[in-house]
């Protein structure tokens, strides 16, 4: 059906008369092409031809998916006589270009010219050509093939192995663990040969780390080094969820790939998000590790360097999550970007650093309710400042004086509550973004 290099992909769907579409993988719509082609009543011998002679395939319904029709199609070629006067593609070089893969439509003539035989259609191909299913084109969609395993052995007393005529499974051909080790190994494997997105981001946090150490190095037992504390834990807050938005298009680059592989139940949409979190739980704790060993010693920052660990690096699972979810219910990157970027401003103001979470107008409480950076924001002032450790001679201020002026509970163990509901925010934006694969994904692509 193709034989050729992929950059001239482009150029022979394009002869064919199939372009491909902006912003779309060539070898992917070439795939979606032949696989429209083996769905309908021409087959892919249609392709084969193409390939070989330059003829070009007969188009399909509304370039979609033709369904299986008894008609006999119209014979080829004038008088049903051999097609040998097409131009032939100059990208063919198929091993296959001194066979005949369509042999039932070449009628024999005897010695006066004549036909001894009418032809005949059918969309075989001569034994040895590596074209899997050539037969689904002439084969009958019934009613038993849209039925489970279960019920198939019900309605005919026998076992129900769930594969129908054609050789397809009824549901998944592997079991739900398989699924997401094999989504797993191949997004381990994306990572590992297009390392940007994982870098980049390690290496912004990097950078900020010294910068932030280096700015607020050692703050003074004073007024102005709780200024400064409270400066940094607001930026901190800020870096780690600004940081994620690049995780934008990571999606919305994979959502074709998706769609192709789910609609032919090549695995399941949940494994898909679950292999999405667990290949990626390691790469956020390394970042945040990073973020934290620099920062914690070189500022002198108080209370638990394991919580102050835990806590960005559920921010980064949070706002991760929340990005992904975006990603998946708007068309392009660029209304990505433009909705994760409002949507985390609108965070960053209701998280109760501009404005303390009590004196918040009423109709606006449940955006600071909603704020995934109101918990990591609050969360790491209790970490720093709770207890009666003096943080300032001149007013005398101890921690819990400084969290009741903030409107922030002093309670010892409120503030791994705060770790507790960052952790629910990223459960629920993957439980979002799990119900708009599953239910909002359209299963055949433009």
């Amino acid at each position: 059906m193709y034989s050729g290099g992929p950059k001239e992909v482009t150029a022979h769907l394009g002869r064919m008369g199939r372009k491909v579409p902006k912003g779309e993988n060539s070898i992917e719509h070439l795939l979606d092409v032949i696989q429209e082609y083996d769905q309908s009543e021409f087959g892919v011998n249609a392709l084969a031809e193409f390939c070989l002679t330059g003829l070009k395939p007969r188009k399909l319904a509304a370039e979609g998916i033709s369904t299986v029709s008894s008609i006999p199609p119209t014979p080829v070629g004038p008088g049903g006589e051999d097609f040998d006067h097409s131009l032939r593609s100059q990208h063919s070089k198929s091993p296959w270009s001194g066979a005949q893969f369509t042999p039932s439509r070449r009628p024999r003539k005897d010695q006066s010219g004549k036909s001894q035989n009418p032809p005949r259609y059918g969309p075989e191909i001569v034994m040895g050509t590596p074209t899997p299913l050539s037969s689904i084109s002439v084969y009958t969609v019934n009613e038993a093939d849209y039925l489970s395993p279960a019920q198939r052995a019900s309605a005919t007393g026998a076992p129900g192995v769930g594969i129908n005529a054609l050789g397809h499974r009824g549901k998944f051909a592997n079991s739900y663990a398989a699924e997401v080790w094999v989504l797993m190994r191949r997004n381990f494997t994306n990572i590992w040969r297009t390392p940007e997105l994982f870098l980049s981001r390690l290496m912004v946090l990097t950078v900020m780390g010294f910068l932030m150490a280096t700015m607020f190095i050692k703050p003074k037992d004073n007024t102005q080094g709780i200024t400064n504390r409270l400066s940094f834990f607001i930026f901190t807050v800020c870096v780690f969820f600004f940081s994620s938005n690049d995780a934008v298009p990571a999606f919305i680059q994979e959502r074709f790939i998706f769609i192709r592989e789910t609609s032919h139940n090549a695995y399941r949409a949940s494994a898909y998000v679950v292999a999405g979190v667990i290949t990626y739980l390691p790469f956020l704790l390394l970042q945040s590790a990073a973020y934290a060993l620099i920062t914690w010693w070189a500022i002198g920052l108080h209370g638990q360097f394991v919580y102050f660990l835990v806590m960005l690096y559920a921010s980064l699972l949070s706002t991760n999550s929340f990005v992904v979810f975006i990603s998946s219910i708007v068309p392009n990157f660029i209304l990505g970007y433009a909705a994760v970027i409002a949507f985390t401003a609108l965070f960053f103001l209701f998280c109760g650093y501009f404005v303390d979470s009590h004196s918040i107008p009423q109709g606006w409480k449940w955006m600071n309710t909603v704020s995934t950076m109101k918990y990591p924001y609050e969360g790491l002032l209790m970490n720093e400042f709770g207890g009666t450790r003096n943080f300032s001679s001149n007013p005398p201020l101890d921690g819990n004086a400084i969290l009741e002026n903030l409107t922030i509970s002093v309670v010892k163990d409120r503030k791994w509550r705060m770790v507790l509901y960052l952790l629910g925010w990223a459960v629920f934006y993957r439980v979002l973004f799990y119900l708009v694969l599953r239910f909002a994904s359209k299963n055949k692509r433009k």
